[in-house]
């Protein structure tokens, strides 16, 4: 089974023209239409770039002094 993709856009009224297929006259061919998925221009597609990044002084030692936990109490 040979595939072929085309992206195309419709006319006005709907109407879809393929021309210049690979394929002999009187083939038999299948043919799927998929809407094409489009991304939203207004998304970011890199949010965190531009701003500053976190810094940690000490990262293993926790945020929370051990004896404000109420389980080690």
């Amino acid at each position: 089974m040979k595939a072929h993709r085309i992206e195309t856009k419709l006319t006005k009224n709907g109407t879809l023209i393929l021309e210049d297929l690979p394929f002999q006259a009187g083939e038999a061919v299948e043919i799927i239409i998929l809407e094409t998925q489009t991304r939203p221009q207004e998304e970011n597609l890199y949010p965190l770039r531009g701003k500053q990044p976190y810094r940690y002084d000490d990262p293993f030692e926790p945020a929370v002094p051990l004896e404000d936990w109420e389980v080690l109490q």
